[in-house]
């Protein structure tokens, strides 16, 4: 098997990771597993990096981790840069995931606060005091459906009225707010 990095062919021999040949000697397996770093981390962290748009830190954190699994495992493996490589490209998967996540939570975050309205004391008693001028025919579903964000259809059950009564009363409320502000505009 080889695997071909940007300017060279380089040959990847199997490397037995199973039993050591005395069980109380760890030597053989720690010797095999410094080899297989040796030859294969460099390659393994330089496509990693490739991968997540050249970021070193998390290109040698999906490298790293890849390795720390292979040698966690209990049973032999065949092809242990196959491995590895499978195993990096799930953890790049779980990497992209969580900064799809991370964009979805900051963009929910950065909605609610732009949607904040800006409050104004003064004007929202003088808001408050045009509101509180409509008769309460026009009052009630303006309240209900611009402050109370219900449907033109649930105002209307709401308050018993057919839905083109609660209508025209929002036409009538909107128009008569419109005539008071452009009076005291003037």
């Amino acid at each position: 098997m080889t695997v071909s990095t940007d300017a060279t062919v380089v040959p990847l021999d199997p490397i037995d990771l199973g039993d050591p040949i005395d069980p109380g000697d760890p030597r053989p397996v720690a010797e095999a597993a410094e080899q297989l770093f040796r030859r294969v981390y460099p390659q393994l962290a330089g496509w990693v990096r490739r991968v997540v748009d050249d970021d070193d830190e998390v290109a040698h954190e999906i490298a790293s981790e890849a390795f720390v699994r292979l040698l966690a495992r209990s049973s032999r493996v065949d092809r242990p840069q196959q491995y590895l490589y499978a195993v990096a490209a799930n953890l790049i998967r779980d990497h992209w995931r969580q900064i799809r996540r991370d964009r979805w939570a900051v963009s929910g975050a950065t909605a609610a606060a732009t949607a904040e309205p800006i409050v104004n004391p003064a004007q929202d008693v003088h808001v408050r005091d045009l509101i509180g001028s409509l008769p309460r025919r026009l009052r009630e579903p303006f309240l209900l459906y611009y402050y109370g964000g219900f449907a033109v259809r649930d105002v209307a059950a709401l308050l018993r009225r057919p839905e083109g009564t609660v209508k025209a009363d929002l036409f009538a409320a909107r128009a008569r707010l419109r005539t008071t502000l452009a009076e005291s505009a003037a």
